[in-house]
């Protein structure tokens, strides 16, 4: 996925300025690229700390200077004494600030911040021509920022707030536009933290217009989003996202234990068949991903067998599991610095076996069961399982019948010599292909799409 941020930072820069988009997830950065400049822009997350600290260090030997922003500078602004100018909290508001000290020829300060939320319908269109579009799965498009919910495990509400800002829906339907005119076609993900944070807005206006634009430009986007457990309540809305062209939505379910649902404040999880709730959504047409989470202090020595049973259940193919991690300023990080149980900051990473407060349980015990809900979950016979599973559940859209492109050709071949030929785990994808032809001819390309997704994985996790 392309860095949205910065390229919705470039749009907000005087046009008169040159501008060149580095994405280090893609390319490398090149001592060329910072000489070229007269400012290296940069934003990060915790994750990418020490990342960000080279490219810091680097600037510093070419002297130039540094402008930084974003959740990791923002979070931690001390952290990093070296940077020029801080650019926190969000751009709309702190940017022009410093751009103005640029124009007016004053030195810029050292922190530009607000403790105001900006009004979305101020954001520009990102500029989207700076990015190398070869080079990524997806476009990226943001509808509104903030949570209506307060999971204690979560920054979210602490960067955005809680109200849900939105932008109109003329500028969403400009961005389609700019992404259309670039000849962009395929996978266009919505990054906001809870696309039905404002589910008036979204199921009365916004889904009619992207349904009205995707009909008149012949569907040439497939959307995917990230929501809500509720959203298996809104029967209405479920059937106009899969009339506008979602294929899928990521759902932080992360655990089936009440308890620690009730004990991290997951209201809107609580309370609720979960297994029906993924059915209701997978039923409607769109795939269920999920983030799952083990490390709450309600977790007993069951939670584990629990979790992969679920998932197994639930037809979840692509389950994000990770150990329980506190990130500063959230309010579990507060309960447990008061408890004395903190450890260090989060890296951010909760898939490295890393935790960086004292858990409840044992901490081998901990990671021992994560692992094995890793191994039970993406080891071959159990991932083919959940694939059928999904596919006995799943309605197929129509909105956008199967292209067939030299790509999708070759990635089907691909998968034949790869998964189908050299793989131990070849005799599971031959059932399932055969399988689906059978049962299931429609979702052919699905099944595909998910046993290299499963290829993917078990290299991932060395399976």
């Amino acid at each position: 996925m392309p860095p949205l941020g910065l390229i919705t930072i470039a749009a907000m820069l005087p046009d008169t300025w040159n501008k060149r988009v580095v994405d280090m997830n893609v390319e490398p950065l090149h001592q060329s690229d910072i000489h070229w400049a007269d400012y290296v822009f940069i934003s990060a997350m915790n994750i990418q700390m020490a990342s960000a600290k080279r490219v810091l260090e680097l600037c510093a030997n070419a002297d130039v200077k540094t402008v930084a922003g974003g959740p990791l500078f923002t979070q931690r602004p001390n952290d990093f004494p070296e940077i020029d100018t801080l650019i926190l909290n969000e751009a709309e508001i702190t940017l022009p600030l410093f751009l103005e000290d640029i124009a007016k020829g004053r030195k810029p300060l050292k922190v530009y911040g607000t403790n105001e939320y900006a009004d979305l319908t101020q954001s520009p269109v990102p500029q989207f021509s700076l990015l190398a579009k070869k080079a990524y799965a997806y476009m990226s498009i943001q509808i509104s920022r903030g949570c209506p919910f307060s999971c204690d495990f979560c920054e979210i509400t602490t960067l955005l707030g809680h109200k849900v800002r939105v932008k109109t829906t003329k500028q969403i339907l400009d961005e389609l536009d700019v992404l259309y005119q670039q000849k962009w076609k395929g996978s266009v993900f919505i990054v906001d933290d809870n696309f039905i944070g404002n589910k008036k807005y979204v199921k009365e206006e916004l889904l009619p217009a992207m349904k009205g634009w995707m009909q008149s430009h012949g569907n040439p986007f497939i959307f995917t989003a990230e929501a809500s457990i509720d959203l298996a309540d809104d029967a209405e809305t479920l059937q106009l996202m899969v009339d506008t062209g979602f294929k899928s939505v990521f759902i932080g379910i992360e655990t089936p234990e009440e308890e620690s649902l009730r004990d991290c404040n997951k209201v809107q999880n609580r309370n609720r068949d979960l297994l029906e709730s993924v059915r209701q959504i997978q039923q409607a047409g769109l795939w269920v991903s999920g983030g799952f989470i083990v490390g709450f202090d309600k977790d007993s020595s069951s939670v584990f067998h629990r979790q992969v049973e679920f998932i197994q259940e639930s037809g979840i193919v692509s389950a994000m599991v990770g150990l329980l991690n506190a990130p500063k300023n959230t309010k579990l990080y507060k309960r447990l610095a008061n408890e004395g149980r903190i450890i260090h900051d989060s890296s951010g990473n909760n898939t490295d076996l890393s935790l960086n407060f004292v858990p409840k349980m044992k901490q081998s015990e901990l990671i021992d069961g994560y692992n094995r809900i890793i191994q039970d979950i993406y080891s071959v016979k159990p991932y083919y399982q959940r694939i059928r599973r999904l596919l006995r559940h799943y309605k197929p859209q129509s909105v956008h019948p199967a292209r067939i492109n030299i790509n999708a050709l070759k990635g089907f071949l691909k998968s034949i010599w790869i998964i189908g030929i050299w793989e131990r785990g070849r005799l599971e994808y031959w059932k399932l292909l055969f399988w689906t032809f059978r049962m299931r001819p429609r979702s052919m390309v699905d099944a595909i799409e998910f046993s290299i997704y499963g290829y993917h994985f078990r290299k991932v996790f060395k399976l």
